[in-house]
């Protein structure tokens, strides 16, 4: 496939690495001979490391049959996170290092997840947009503070650390933004 055809969210096979494509720059520089370049923001799957490479149009990039499944959060079997798919229950075990930072969004039934496969092996997790975690230690709110919104810390159910607005309290459920990390609304 040429580098002109790559649209953002194709997986390519790039360095003896397999990434995904998230954003692209078209350059098409002024003058004579000028190459139009495309500078690809790649992450790799798994392990979602970044890499910026930079391709002329007609440069050959191999595309990687990548396919997803929508699931939901089963358990914990040791450092692996095991989702069963949403049509057949089909479990696809994810080690912690490919969910890595993820894991602080993961709660008990967890619905609305996508596992990224490649050739039947899962490589990589898509969470939702939102998800509701519950507070697990914020301090009280401060008498006669309400004139000023001041956020305050809040450790959360999963371990993450978040901020939020002063009249969240314990064991409410707050909706975390999966992509910001950050507050988004009550959830009840």
């Amino acid at each position: 496939m040429k580098a002109s055809d790559i649209k953002k969210g194709n997986v390519v096979e790039y360095n003896n690495g397999v990434y995904q494509v998230r954003d692209i720059d078209r350059s098409s520089p002024q003058g004579r001979g000028g190459n139009v370049r495309f500078r690809f923001t790649m992450y790799s799957v798994p392990g979602g490391n970044k890499l910026d490479a930079s391709f002329d149009a007609d440069d050959d990039l191999k595309e990687v049959e990548l396919s997803r499944r929508q699931a939901t959060y089963s358990y914990r079997d040791g450092e692996a996170f095991v989702f069963l798919d949403d049509e057949d229950y089909t479990p696809y075990m994810l080690d912690a290092d490919v969910i890595g930072e993820d894991a602080g969004y993961i709660v008990d039934d967890l619905s609305g997840c996508y596992i990224q496969l490649i050739d039947d092996q899962p490589v990589a997790l898509q969470l939702p947009q939102t998800v509701a975690i519950e507070v697990v230690d914020t301090p009280p709110e401060l008498k006669g503070g309400t004139a000023t919104k001041r956020p305050k810390p809040a450790k959360l159910s999963t371990g993450l650390e978040i901020m939020v607005p002063e009249y969240v309290g314990n064991g409410e459920r707050v909706m975390v933004n999966t992509s910001t990390g950050e507050f988004s609304g009550r959830a009840d």
